[in-house]
């Protein structure tokens, strides 16, 4: 393990902390811009590579007093440099701080240079070079209360410095900056459920650049040449090179997949000229779009619908150009047209004057203190309301005190809703999740299935049996609309009413809901991971939220395995898997739907298709060209199969059913399975019972009863699950 220090712009150190533990940091302590970590090498790599917020990442050498020149000379010359690096590779010193002795930052940095030369003289019979601009090495020290800490600088040139920027307009912000300013306002998460993001004052395009570039999934330092680390006699190029290669891969599935919109805006033509040489330099610009429009035409792009965003800007306020009370209109203007274009928008502005951000007449949610540069600035996060919350907030305290009034059958269902809410409540918080199933036809009357989906609820009605009376089922449902609406309408912004009834052939596939599909299509997030869910288009949603304990089973049997998921819907289970440490993958479905949308899973997931394919066939097609295939036995470590119920699809020359083929299917795939390996079976028939013949021949262990979260409970029928293996 080494110890590193990390520095950044003052306000930004538990942003910079967060990120250094997603980065592989095993310790973590605050100071006054920067953050002292642990960790082995490959964490200080991926901190240089992808580290968003750092500007410098320097090693720790040595520390000792200095009370004369010749104690810094000393100390200095003390340290074993030859096993840094030669004097082949040019070095400059950054030194700063001062004290009775050393009162002139130039002067210790001369007699730091003279300690590190004399000392590599004496080992190789050779003298380093200096060179201030562009040096091979940079060695930091920092003189503080007569204690001088040195650092070997892993990053060499600021980090800051992406490399994108080959144009400059005036005030323009840094781009760790940028990037933390997008982290506070949430723009990562935003950007994964689709959001869009607009600056309406881009000037060179640096917080448009920035959010591209976490929206993608890019490294920030993947185009740098140089580090510091690449004249460091420790370095271990293999290593680097896996480390690179890896993020190029993501950068290469982050710039295949569709971007939210990103869209910039300035009166300036030449800050928009700057802006696009800049996202060009970036190789951007498929994905961001800037024109040179006045903040008085500002309106949303109506190209296509945009359910959500992020307006941010960094307005000038006085400090660098432009008088206060000449701006005072232009912070009125900008409040009053968000306002009316950006109903149910956020919007951050960065500002370092309070007066004028009270000019906007908006109430803040959050403020940030941060520093601009050498400027003391805020930033002010902002919850644009939609025009209806506006109307309605006047007479909220009303609407709340007046208890509604619905039916008596209704309100047996709302308080049922509310006592299932109450129950799973406590379990909700501590899993960290947001999609869960809340009731499944527990009042029999009401047959309903209801499942949340972040702030999305999907209510499925089950078609009723035949003996019952049209004109009651009409009633029961028709109360169950009334319950479910009452109940949500403070909660969720989406309601979703569909119908269930036994599928024939493909038509799970087709569209339900042809109007307005896009308004139902976001992405969710469950343990870490991203899944596209469609509310409206087909019956399914993408992801089966009963299958949650089995993703996790799946996950925690992958590590260095070789993953075959067949009938593999949208490849959740496989996600599971690759992110679980499995080494290769292959999914397989007959549907291009489903097929289509796994890959779209895989894009938001970052996950590269070299080792982990997808492919369109039937399943039982497949299965049956492979076992013929000596070579293609046994060459699975686990392998998940989880078949329809029945299958009678125009692509199949015959029908499927799950109890009556289980046994060939079962069969066939153990013997692409590894002697060694796991099978994890599941169906969701309820009247499934597991053949003796497979029984008898492999070890089968029936763990459905450990497949259930609290949500599923109640409905344990819903599907069955077990592990096969080959007998012993």
């Amino acid at each position: 393990m080494r110890k590193i220090f990390a520095t950044c712009p003052k306000g930004l150190e538990e942003i910079l902390a967060k990120e250094l533990t997603s980065l592989g940091a095993k310790k973590t302590s605050l100071t006054v811009a920067g953050v002292f970590a642990e960790g082995d090498i490959i964490f200080i790599y991926k901190s240089c590579l992808w580290s968003r917020i750092a500007n410098r990442i320097l090693l720790p050498l040595a520390k000792f007093q200095v009370t004369s020149d010749s104690d810094l000379y000393n100390g200095i010359k003390n340290i074993p440099w030859e096993t840094h690096f030669t004097p082949r590779e040019s070095i400059a010193v950054n030194f700063s701080g001062s004290n009775d002795v050393i009162r002139h930052t130039q002067f210790g940095a001369q007699r730091v240079k003279d300690g590190i030369v004399d000392k590599l003289n004496e080992h190789y019979n050779d003298r380093s070079d200096v060179d201030l601009k562009n040096p091979d090495i940079r060695i930091n020290v920092r003189l503080s209360k007569d204690q001088a800490n040195v650092s070997f600088d892993m990053s060499g040139d600021s980090l800051h410095k992406r490399g994108y920027r080959k144009a400059m307009v005036a005030a323009t912000l840094k781009e760790n900056l940028a990037a933390a300013l997008l982290f506070r306002a949430d723009w990562p998460n935003l950007s994964i459920k689709g959001g869009a993001i607009i600056d309406p004052m881009c000037g060179s395009g640096t917080l448009l650049i920035e959010a591209a570039l976490i929206a993608a999934d890019i490294a920030p330092n993947l185009n740098r040449e140089k580090f510091g680390f690449h004249g460091w006699l420790q370095h271990d190029c293999n290593l680097w090179f896996q480390i690179r290669s890896d993020a190029l891969d993501r950068c290469a599935v982050g710039l295949a997949k569709e971007l939210p919109e990103i869209r910039g805006y300035d009166k300036d033509s030449k800050a928009i000229v700057a802006a696009q040489e800049n996202i060009i330099s970036a190789g951007l610009d498929r994905h961001i779009r800037v024109i040179s429009k006045p903040l008085v035409a500002f309106k949303l792009p109506t190209h296509k619908k945009i359910r959500c965003g992020l307006v941010i800007c960094n307005p000038p306020y006085g400090e660098r150009w432009g008088d206060v009370e000449d701006l005072k209109p232009l912070y009125r203007d900008l409040g009053e047209i968000l306002k009316r274009e950006c109903p149910g928008w956020k919007f951050a502005v960065i500002t370092g004057n309070s007066e004028l951000s009270g000019e906007l007449k908006l109430r803040s949610e959050k403020k940030y203190q941060i520093f601009n540069g050498a400027i003391p600035s805020q930033l002010i996060l902002y919850q644009l309301n939609n025009l209806t919350d506006r109307v309605v907030s006047s007479f909220q305290k009303k609407i709340i005190s007046e208890k509604k009034q619905i039916s008596e059958g209704a309100s047996m269902l709302f308080n049922r809703l509310k006592k299932n809410t109450r129950k799973l409540n406590g379990w909700i918080k501590q899993s960290n999740i947001n999609s869960y199933r809340l009731y499944d036809s527990d009042i029999p009357e009401y047959a309903v299935v209801i499942d949340i989906y972040g702030d999305s609820v999907h209510i499925q009605e089950y078609a009723p049996p035949l003996y019952i009376d049209p004109n009651q089922s009409k009633k029961h449902l028709k109360e169950v609309r009334e319950a479910v609406t009452s109940f949500f309408d403070e909660q969720h912004s989406r309601l979703i009413f569909k119908e269930r009834r036994r599928q024939k052939g493909s038509s799970q596939y087709h569209p339900k809901n042809d109007k307005n599909s896009e308004d139902y299509i976001f992405n969710l997030t469950e343990n870490g991971y991203i899944f596209e869910i469609n509310m409206s288009a087909y019956l399914d949603t993408g992801l089966f939220l009963d299958h949650r304990p089995v993703r996790r089973l799946i996950h925690g049997l992958s590590q260095n395995k070789r993953f075959l998921n067949l009938f593999c819907y949208t490849a959740s289970a496989t996600i599971y898997a690759i992110k679980g440490g499995a080494k290769s993958s292959l999914s397989i479905d007959m549907s291009k739907t489903y097929v289509d949308w796994a890959k779209r899973n895989f894009s938001l997931n970052s996950i590269c298709s070299k080792s982990n394919e997808l492919i369109r066939e039937d399943c039982l097609v497949w299965l049956d060209k492979n076992v013929k295939n000596k070579d293609k036995l046994n060459q699975y470590d686990l392998v998940f199969l989880d078949p329809p119920t029945f299958s009678n699809s125009k692509k199949m020359d015959s029908t499927f059913d799950v109890q009556r083929d289980h046994i060939e299917l079962i069969k066939k795939s153990m013997l692409l399975l590894d002697q060694n390996g796991t099978l994890v079976f599941t169906n969701n028939f309820r009247n499934f019972s597991m053949s003796s013949d497979i029984i008898e021949r492999y070890q089968v262990c029936n763990i459905s009863d450990k497949t259930f979260d609290p949500d599923f409970q109640r409905n344990k029928k819903i599907h069955n699950c077990w592990i096969i293996k080959h007998a012993k």
